[in-house]
C-alpha cells in the first residue's frame, strides 16, 4: 500500500510547519525571508503545543516538516513522534540531504511516512550550480542511506533554466535510487530570490514549460513513480481554482504567521497567526479576501506578485490563464 504524503488536489489537508529558518546551504530559488518569517528555531514545547493547534483544526491533515533545513533541529526526531501521536494522516520532512543530528538512526521507518529530497540537477555540475558545491554528492549519499534503513523517499525537483535540460535524464536517476514520488516544482521568485535580479531570468517561459515539463513528467511516471507537477499555464476553456476555495492548506513559521497561499509569503498578508498558543484570524485586508476575486488572469496573487508570467493581446485580454500552484496534476502508470 503506497504510503501517504502532501496532496495537491481539491479537498486535500496539508501542513507546512517550518520548525525554523536556518539553513547550511544558499540556493539561488531559495524562498525563505526571514524578515516575513523570523529567526527564531522553535522549542519543543512550542512545537508540540503548535501542532496540537493544527491536529484539532485539520484532522488527517498531511504534516510536512520543513525549515530553513529541519535536520538542523536537534530534536527533530521526538517532534516526529510527537506528531505520529496526534491525527495527521501522513508525517513528512523535507530535506536537502545532509540529514543532521544523525535522524536517520534516531527514528525508524515505521514513524514516518517519507523522507523527501531536494536536488536540482541530474549531474553534479547542474545541481552544485544552484544549491552549492558538493550537494549533488551529500544529498545521493542521503538518499542511498535512507532507503537502505528502509525508509520511503520522494524527490523534489525545482525547475529552471539552469536545469531543464536534465529533467529528462532524472528519469534513470529516479529508478536508480528507487525513488517512489517525484515532485516537479516550478521556481518561484520569494524570499531571497525575489532580490536577485538574475533569478529573474530562471522562470521558464510558457513555450520552455510546456515542451518539455509534461512530456519529461509521463516519461518518469511509466516507470511506476507518481509524478506531481504544477499546470501552471491553462489552456483555453480550462477551469481556474484556488486552493485557497477549494483545499485546506496551512504554512505555518517560526514567528507564528499561518499564511494559506506560499505566493503570499513576502508580504504580511497572512490569514491567520498563531498567538499565545490559539490560531486567530487576521483583519481585512489578508490573503483570504484575495482568495475570492475572479479575474481574467486565473490567479489573483500571481498577477500582484509575478505579473512578468502573464502576457495580453492587442486588446489587453490575457493570452492564457495561471493555474494555481497548489493543485497540481499527478500520474502514476501501473507496472
Amino acid at each position: 500500500m503506497q504510503k501517504r504524503t502532501v496532496a495537491f488536489s481539491r479537498n486535500c489537508s496539508n501542513v507546512f510547519f517550518h520548525l525554523l529558518t536556518a539553513c547550511n546551504l544558499a540556493c539561488r530559488h531559495c524562498y525563505i525571508n526571514v524578515a516575513q518569517h523570523g529567526e527564531n528555531t522553535l522549542d519543543i514545547d512550542t512545537i508540540r503545543r503548535w501542532l496540537d493547534i493544527f491536529a484539532a483544526r485539520a484532522p488527517s491533515a498531511n504534516l510536512i516538516l520543513l525549515g530553513g533545513e529541519p535536520t538542523l533541529h536537534p530534536e527533530l526526531a521526538d517532534v516526529i513522534r510527537y506528531a505520529g501521536k496526534r491525527a495527521f494522516g501522513s508525517v513528512t520532512v523535507d530535506t536537502n540531504g545532509f540529514l543532521f543530528h544523525d535522524i536517520l538512526e534516531r527514528v525508524d521507518p515505521g514513524e514516518i511516512d517519507f523522507f523527501s529530497f531536494s536536488l536540482d540537477g541530474a549531474t553534479p555540475a547542474t545541481n552544485d550550480a544552484i544549491r552549492g558545491r558538493g550537494t549533488y554528492e551529500r544529498c545521493i549519499a542521503g538518499m542511498r542511506r535512507a532507503a537502505a534503513k528502509g525508509f520511503a523517499t520522494s524527490l523534489i525537483y525545482t525547475v529552471s533554466r539552469l536545469n531543464l535540460h536534465e529533467l529528462e535524464s532524472m528519469a534513470a536517476l529516479v529508478k536508480d535510487l528507487g525513488i517512489t514520488r517525484f515532485f516537479i516544482q516550478v521556481i518561484g521568485l520569494r524570499g531571497a530570490s525575489a532580490e536577485d535580479a538574475r533569478a529573474r531570468q530562471l522562470q521558464l517561459s510558457r513555450r520552455e514549460w510546456l515542451d518539455t515539463v509534461p512530456a519529461a513528467a509521463a516519461r518518469i511516471a511509466a516507470q511506476g513513480v507518481i509524478v506531481t507537477y504544477p499546470k501552471v499555464f491553462l489552456t483555453a476553456g480550462e477551469l481556474f481554482e484556488c486552493a485557497g476555495r477549494v483545499a485546506d492548506n496551512y504554512f505555518v513559521f517560526p514567528n507564528g504567521r499561518v499564511y494559506r497561499c506560499p505566493l503570499c509569503e513576502d508580504y504580511p498578508l497572512n490569514a491567520l497567526a498563531i498567538e499565545n498558543n490559539r490560531l486567530v484570524e487576521m483583519p481585512p485586508i489578508n490573503e483570504s479576501h484575495l482568495f475570492a476575486l475572479d479575474i481574467p488572469e486565473g490567479c489573483v496573487i500571481n498577477r500582484l506578485v509575478q505579473p512578468q508570467n502573464l502576457a495580453y493581446d492587442a486588446a489587453g485580454v490575457p493570452d492564457y490563464r495561471i493555474a494555481c500552484c497548489m493543485l497540481k496534476e499527478e500520474i502514476f502508470v501501473r507496472q
